[in-house]
């Protein structure tokens, strides 16, 4: 019998939606600690609602810090990923892969790969 966790994986939900894995991604893979906006709109190609929308969702469950201030009478909004952010992006990459890996031991098992 399969073991309770093989059935029902625990996938963060807010991460695991499209936008925000991508947000949380670019923000854990690039080398600048704080990035602007604009250029998570235009890097992740998302129009400033769509963006506006997951960044807040993602800053309501602590993993992200959204910094606003004005530059030359200009609003600038810098992201930055949390320690919590962090932690919670690699918990869920590990429980994609375990998913991922269960998948592929199956198929070999069932002489699919």
């Amino acid at each position: 019998m399969a073991n309770k966790k093989m059935m029902k994986p625990e996938i963060d939900k807010i991460i695991h939606e499209r936008t925000r894995l991508l947000i949380l991604s670019y923000l854990a893979a690039g080398d600048a600690k704080v990035v602007p906006f604009t250029e998570l709109k235009e890097r992740l190609d998302l129009t400033a609602g769509n963006l506006s929308v997951q960044l807040r969702n993602l800053e309501e469950a602590g993993y992200i810090k959204i910094n606003k201030r004005i530059v030359g009478r200009k609003p600038v909004t810098d992201i930055a990923l949390t320690a919590a952010g962090i932690q919670a992006l690699t918990g869920y990459l590990d429980e994609m892969e375990t998913l991922i890996n269960r998948v592929r031991n199956v198929s070999d098992m069932n002489g699919r790969g």
